[in-house]
């Protein structure tokens, strides 16, 4: 009977969640780990190694079993985007410096039902992939870039269970809904005619699987693994051009590139987890995670009319593997209140030659604090900063006549997250 009402009371779970998540994958960068409370405020460490909440559904599914209780986490998780592009003189179009500046509402759901002791089912809705970004109509970038939004939004139904006192394993289903859309501004000098506009959009479904396993060495220090499936967004957006002359027009229909679909399938970048956790005494715990990411597999994001006589509309991006390290610990204050801090850093998926403005990303340096406060034995409440600095992006691209050359660089190139959750347990 338990389990039919957890079943139930599914639809209308993920009914709220998805209106409530939805802009969770508005970003400044493209995978997170800020998808809760501690994860934000510990730098991710203990990602794999710590499941000491709901959160642990996404993390490492085979720690839902070390809850006793089933439990429902929900956090809000505004995000300020700080990535100001200012253009050096080898650029060659005109145009307002690129500011991307803005408040980006996100967050996270997870519901853990206790079955048995030993087996456990969980239901999240994760936005823990995508970008965003706005620079304007009229900055020097716009041939290669006005706005884009990439958003993946997860529903992971999963299970866990208790294989021996130990060995717990868990596995969750990654059901990604993605959205894509992406403006650039054409260069109409042929025509001698105002800038037209470029914009393709499309909607996809892609699956992958979340498999983990935690093994407790003793009640004070355990392991975890944790494995996150590649997820291919098989986007086949049309393409939608405005504003365009004859000559541009005449030019791309010859070559079938007007109103046709084009290929921008992207795959999220499977993921490679490990940890532990250690309580050191009755106050004092610290915690720690190494990982993988393979963005060398990335895809296709850049869309652009490059030069007169174009034969494609996107470009390949020359992503590289990347490795995480991370690092943190927490400190029990008092019994309702815990507090908890951690580093992280990351190398960079690109190299500098082929950085983008579509895509500013580089190596990544993470710096969390937080605290959580018990109200009562069912309630708790946890707060969280996290800074994520990637300093100077040095930028120079250059694919044709028509996009010119854009050249700068972004100057203290930052995200802010403040994360604010709500625990309950029953």
């Amino acid at each position: 009977m338990k389990v039919q009402k957890y079943i139930f009371s599914i639809p209308a779970f993920l009914l709220f969640a998805f209106i409530y998540c939805i802009p969770a994958a508005h970003s400044g960068g493209m995978a997170l780990y800020e998808v809760g409370p501690t994860q934000t405020g510990l730098a991710s460490a203990g990602f794999a190694a710590r499941a000491d909440d709901a959160s642990t559904l996404f993390t490492n599914p085979a720690g839902m079993t070390r809850l006793k209780r089933s439990e429902l986490l929900a956090g809000i998780q505004p995000l300020y985007t700080n990535l100001a592009f200012s253009p050096d003189s080898r650029t060659t179009t005109t145009g307002n410096d690129g500011n991307s500046r803005n408040w980006l509402p996100t967050g996270n759901m997870y519901y853990v039902h206790n079955v048995s002791p030993d087996f456990k089912l969980g239901m999240g809705v994760i936005g823990y992939f995508g970008l965003s970004l706005d620079y304007g109509d009229t900055w020097v970038g716009r041939y290669y870039v006005k706005d884009a939004s990439l958003q993946g939004i997860t529903f992971q139904p999963s299970a866990a269970y208790k294989v021996t006192e130990k060995l717990s394993v868990g596995i969750g289903l990654n059901a990604m809904y993605g959205m894509l859309e992406q403006k650039v501004a054409v260069n109409s000098v042929l025509d001698r005619r105002p800038d037209g506009e470029l914009e393709v959009s499309d909607n996809t479904w892609g699956f992958g699987a979340n498999i983990g396993i935690l093994y407790e060495l003793n009640k004070n220090t355990r392991f975890g693994i944790n494995y996150l499936s590649e997820v291919e967004l098989d986007f086949k957006p049309r393409t939608s051009l405005t504003g365009i002359g004859p000559l541009l027009a005449g030019i791309l229909a010859s070559r079938g590139l007007t109103d046709r679909s084009i290929d921008m399938t992207m795959k999220v970048p499977q993921m490679v987890m490990a940890g532990f956790f250690h309580q050191v005494n009755d106050r004092w715990a610290i915690m720690g995670d190494v990982g993988w990411q393979e963005w060398s597999k990335f895809g296709k994001v850049d869309v652009s009319i490059d030069s007169n006589d174009p034969k494609s509309l996107t470009t390949d991006l020359n992503y590289k593997d990347t490795w995480h390290f991370a690092l943190g610990a927490q400190y029990q204050v008092s019994d309702p209140l815990l507090i908890f801090f951690g580093a992280a850093y990351d190398t960079s998926p690109v190299n500098s030659a082929d950085m983008t403005v579509t895509m500013p990303m580089g190596e990544t340096y993470r710096f969390g604090t937080g605290a959580q406060y018990k109200w009562n034995q069912n309630l708790s409440f946890d707060f969280a900063y996290e800074l994520v600095w990637m300093g100077t992006l040095k930028v120079d691209q250059f694919r044709g006549p028509l996009a010119g050359r854009l050249a700068g660089e972004y100057k203290n190139a930052s995200i802010h997250a403040i994360q604010a959750a709500v625990r309950y347990q029953f």
